[in-house]
C-alpha cells in the first residue's frame, strides 16, 4: 500500500518520537474539556476497521498511567524534540 493512502499520514509526518503534545477529553465533572499532555513514545501504522491509519502511543505527563494509544490525527504539537545535539 503507499504511503499516501495512510490516513493521518500528514499530521504523522510533523511528529516524531519525543515530542510534547496535548489532547482533550470531555470532564463531566467540570463540565468541559480538560487538557492533558504527554511525550509520543512510538508512531506506527497499524489496521482500525479495514484502512491503514497512523497510530501514536503517548506517555501522559500528568499521571502514572501507563502509554496511551491515539490517531495521531487527534494530537496536537506542543514542543518539538530538538535533534541538532
Amino acid at each position: 500500500m503507499s504511503e499516501h493512502k495512510l490516513f493521518g499520514g500528514i499530521a504523522a509526518d510533523s511528529f516524531s518520537v519525543g515530542d510534547i503534545v496535548k489532547w482533550s477529553s470531555w470532564s463531566m465533572e467540570n463540565q468541559g474539556w480538560d487538557d492533558h499532555y504527554g511525550i509520543i513514545t512510538e508512531i506506527s501504522s497499524q489496521f482500525k476497521s479495514n484502512r491503514l491509519v497512523s497510530i501514536s502511543k503517548v506517555r501522559p505527563l500528568n499521571s502514572t498511567n501507563a502509554e496511551i494509544e491515539f490517531f495521531t490525527l487527534s494530537l496536537k504539537m506542543v514542543s518539538k524534540v530538538d535533534r541538532t545535539n
